[in-house]
C-alpha cells in the first residue's frame, strides 16, 4: 500500500489545457453504473470543455446472464435513462436492442451484478455471448467495450451475497480486482474503470469506510462522485484533480480526497493508495451546475493552496 501526502497542489489545476473530446457511452448496467454514471459525471465532463452522452440501461441487481437472457428474448425489461446536455430522461419498458441503435455509440459498458464481481467464472460465457450480441447490433463498428470494476461493500454491510466473501470487505476487493483484470484479459476488453480502487482509496483518507449509503450502494455525494471521477479521468485522459465541478452540499476536502482516490486508482487500478488530506466539513453553497461549483477552487483550505501530491 502507498501513501499519499498532500503538501501543495500546482500539479494538477491545469487539466483544462488538453483538448475537448466528445463521448457517446451506453451501459448495460444495474443500480451500480446508476451509482457511478447518472449523477456527476456529465457535471465533470462539461467543467472541463469535454461533451458526453450517457445511456444507462437499468435494472436493478441485474446480472451479465440476466442481460443476455433479454437479449435473447429481445424483452422490454429496461428502464433507459439517457442524459443530454445534462438532461435526463427515463423510458421504461426498453429493449436492448432498441438502445443499441439508438445513437451511434463510443462505447459500451458491461458489468457483473456486485455479489459476482469478485468470482470470476460467473463472467463466463455471458459476457463474451452479449459482446457478440452487441456487436450485431450497433450501427457502428468500431466501438470499444469497457468493464465497469465496482467497489467492494462496506465492512457492515448486511447484503446476503457478502457472504460470497466471507463478510470481509478487503476479500471482496481484492476478488473484485483478480477477477475483473482476468476477464477482460479473456474477452478482450481494452478499457477497465477503476471504481472500486477509487473507493477503497477513499476508505484510507479521514472519510474511513463511509463511502456506502446502505451497506452497498454508494453514498449520495463523495460516494457516488468518487466513482464519477474514476470514470472521467479514465476515459478522457485528463486528470480530474482540480476539475471545479463538484456536488452541492459537498467540503472541498471532500471532493478533494474523491478526486484523489480516483486519480491514483486510474494510475495504479490494483493497488490501494492511501489518502492523507486535512479534513473539513464545510459545505459549499450552490447548485450542482459547473458554474455554481467553480468556487470550489476558492474556498479550498488554506494548508491546500497551492498543493503537489507526493509519494512516500
Amino acid at each position: 500500500m502507498r501513501k499519499i501526502t498532500l503538501l501543495v497542489l500546482t500539479l494538477f489545476f491545469g487539466v483544462g489545457a488538453l483538448y475537448p473530446r466528445q463521448i457517446k457511452l451506453l451501459a448495460i448496467g444495474n443500480s451500480f453504473s446508476e451509482d457511478a454514471l447518472e449523477h456527476y459525471l456529465y457535471g465533470l465532463v462539461a467543467a472541463n470543455g469535454d461533451t458526453i452522452l450517457i445511456g444507462n440501461l437499468y435494472i436493478g441487481g441485474c446480472s451479465l446472464e440476466k442481460h443476455y437472457n433479454n437479449s435473447q428474448g429481445d424483452l422490454p425489461a429496461y428502464s433507459y435513462r439517457k442524459i443530454v446536455n445534462g438532461i435526463k430522461t427515463v423510458t421504461p419498458h426498453y429493449r436492448l436492442s432498441d438502445a443499441l441503435t439508438d445513437e451511434e455509440w463510443d462505447y459500451i459498458s458491461l458489468q457483473q451484478v456486485s455479489s459476482l464481481s469478485g468470482q470470476y467464472e460467473s463472467f463466463f460465457p455471458y459476457i463474451e455471448l452479449l459482446m457478440s450480441y452487441v456487436k450485431e447490433h450497433l450501427l457502428k463498428t468500431d466501438v470499444e467495450f469497457i468493464l465497469h470494476a465496482t467497489w467492494a461493500y462496506a465492512k457492515d454491510s448486511s447484503h446476503r451475497g457478502f457472504a460470497g466473501y466471507d463478510n470481509d470487505q478487503m476479500k471482496m476487493y481484492r476478488d473484485l480486482i483478480d477477477a475483473t483484470s482476468r476477464v477482460a484479459q479473456r474477452a478482450g476488453i481494452g478499457i477497465i474503470i477503476p471504481a472500486g480502487t477509487a473507493i477503497q482509496n477513499g476508505r484510507t483518507s479521514s472519510l474511513g469506510d463511509s463511502f456506502c449509503s446502505d451497506g452497498y450502494h454508494l453514498e449520495h455525494t463523495y460516494g457516488r462522485y468518487t466513482a464519477s471521477c474514476a470514470w472521467y479521468e479514465k476515459l478522457f485522459g485528463k486528470s480530474v484533480v482540480g476539475n471545479s465541478y463538484i456536488p452541492a452540499n459537498t467540503s472541498p476536502s471532500h471532493a478533494l480526497i474523491a478526486q484523489l482516490a480516483a486519480h491514483y486508482a486510474v494510475r495504479e487500478p490494483y493497488e490501494i493508495t492511501t489518502i492523507c488530506l486535512p479534513d473539513s466539513s464545510s459545505p459549499i453553497s450552490g447548485d450542482d451546475s459547473p458554474s455554481g461549483s467553480s468556487a470550489f477552487l476558492h474556498d479550498l483550505p488554506d494548508c491546500l493552496h497551492p498543493a503537489v501530491v507526493v509519494v512516500e
